[in-house]
């Protein structure tokens, strides 16, 4: 491709870039406020669960309807409706929740409208840099997705800087100045270049896929992708203020922050070795990995070593999701956009099923959160059986 059209989609690019560092602020910044939310509105750490439940199963259902609007609408108008509805659902979060009468009720409201704006993001940014004309296609799309774990890390990062700076108490201004970035994103995908891809019409039909074994056996690899990586980020601070007695900058910069940082630098050297191992192995590897980071987190009785327990996880589950992915792709070639699509979806309900698992086993132990942590171990250790398996099948290639 000429240097010319390289320019040329060097803002779509972009876009998509601040798209998933948007996905990644709706994500991580409502946890960070766990303690704080129950300490201001007296609300219990099971209801807190809810958040991250509420939010990934808005993902999986946006997932789904997605797959069936997106070529009838345009890429264009649905990703524009992202920006709007992750800003306004992140303004949201500092201005409604204290307008009404049941300020929890508030809080799911705004978490439900940026969720919405994040679904449309995992859906859509991948297709279409997919469908720009770039010649290194693999490191651009290996980029593209880091940028969500370097999100994740600078949302942590950033406001544990301005907690500290300003004061815990003054987090709605925070939240208002992290929903710029959506909002200001509207002008680059309103006039950035956004191409379709063209489909050869030989992809699977949902239905055909749901009459697929194998399709089954790699929605439950993606479902305890999903499940791994999400359970540990959505408790890591609650987890490091509340069960390891560590103030919270120290927990947010050891606990989530630790997680972002590692799960960043697993994907980005992946993403420039990989060639040299193969993916069946190292994603079996990063399983049995987790699993000893979930052990050492729930067991650990030494604040450090619970914190790193946190921080090497996310270099663990650094591979699942994309990891599961690409093994998709390579065992099931002619899945199509259906396939990927299910797959999101699968992923989003890990995503809510292991955060609500952690929650409500925490508070039936008296809020012990080392007890919920050591109940989400199941996860990775299903995921290591769905890779081997899969490897040992030989349709791995």
């Amino acid at each position: 491709m000429s240097v010319r059209q390289t320019s040329k989609y060097r803002r779509t690019l972009i876009a998509c870039y601040l798209g998933f560092i948007t996905q990644a602020i709706c994500a991580n910044f409502a946890p960070l406020l766990y303690v704080t939310f129950t300490k201001t509105y007296g609300i219990s750490l099971g209801k807190l669960a809810l958040i991250s439940t509420l939010y990934f199963f808005t993902q999986l259902v946006t997932d789904y309807f997605c797959a069936r609007v997106v070529d009838r609408i345009g890429y264009r108008r649905c990703i524009l409706a992202s920006c709007v509805t992750s800003g306004a659902g992140l303004i949201g979060l500092a201005v409604v929740p204290d307008r009404f009468p049941d300020p929890f009720a508030g809080i799911l409201l705004c978490v439900v409208l940026y969720a919405v704006g994040a679904g449309l993001i995992e859906v859509l940014v991948s297709p279409i840099v997919e469908a720009c004309p770039f010649d290194n296609k693999d490191m651009v799309m290996s980029t593209l997705h880091s940028f969500y774990c370097w999100g994740s890390a600078a949302v942590i990062l950033g406001s544990t800087a301005f907690f500290t700076l300003f004061g815990l108490e003054h987090w709605k201004i925070l939240v208002v100045l992290w929903a710029l970035v959506p909002l200001l994103n509207i002008f680059n995908f309103a006039v950035c270049p956004i191409e379709t891809l063209t489909e050869s019409g030989e992809g699977m039909t949902i239905r055909r896929l749901f009459g697929n074994r194998t399709f089954w056996l790699l929605m439950i690899l993606m479902v305890c992708a999903g499940a791994s990586e999400i359970a540990m980020a959505q408790w890591a601070s609650a987890f490091a203020e509340s069960a390891l007695h560590v103030t919270k900058t120290i927990g947010d910069l050891a606990g989530p922050a630790g997680f972002a940082i590692a799960m960043a630098l697993s994907r980005t050297l992946y993403g420039k070795f990989g060639e040299k191992v193969d993916l069946t192995v190292f994603m079996a590897g990063s399983g049995v990995l987790c699993l000893f980071c979930y052990l050492l987190a729930g067991l650990s009785r030494n604040p450090m070593s619970g914190l790193i327990g946190c921080a090497l996880c996310g270099f663990s589950v650094g591979i699942m999701w994309p990891g599961s992915i690409s093994i998709s792709s390579s065992v099931m070639p002619k899945g199509g956009t259906a396939m990927f699509a299910m797959l999101a979806l699968a992923g989003d309900l890990g995503g809510t099923l292991g955060p609500s698992i952690i929650g409500n086993i925490s508070q039936r132990f008296g809020d012990n959160l080392q007890i919920g942590i050591l109940s989400a171990i199941g996860f990775p250790a299903v995921l290591v059986a769905c890779v081997l398996t899969i490897r040992l099948s030989g349709k791995y290639r």
